[in-house]
């Protein structure tokens, strides 16, 4: 469950940070009942990024399988990846 807190809270660095460590998911800030920041621990953005990165990969397969809809055999596929890094 997100954890929502009011931004007086941000008075409380050290409470702060041990829930960001501990939840391993952001912390929304709200003002005035309104959200207006989200805090997280670097280890979770690096997370959130990297599944980013893994996401855009993917749609870029697709897109090109989509333009082109030609199929590579696994067999093969290994066998190019094996001659072009070992």
């Amino acid at each position: 469950m997100p954890q929502i807190r009011p931004i007086t809270d941000l008075r409380k660095t050290y409470e702060i940070s041990d829930l960001c460590h501990a939840k391993n998911e952001p912390i929304f800030i709200t003002k005035n009942g309104y959200g207006d920041l989200v805090v997280m621990s670097i280890e979770t953005y690096e997370a959130m990024l990297d599944e980013n990165e893994i996401d855009r990969e993917i749609a870029k397969a697709e897109a090109e399988y989509r333009a082109s809809g030609k199929l590579m055999d696994a067999k093969e596929a290994l066998s190019t990846l094996r001659r072009k890094h070992f």
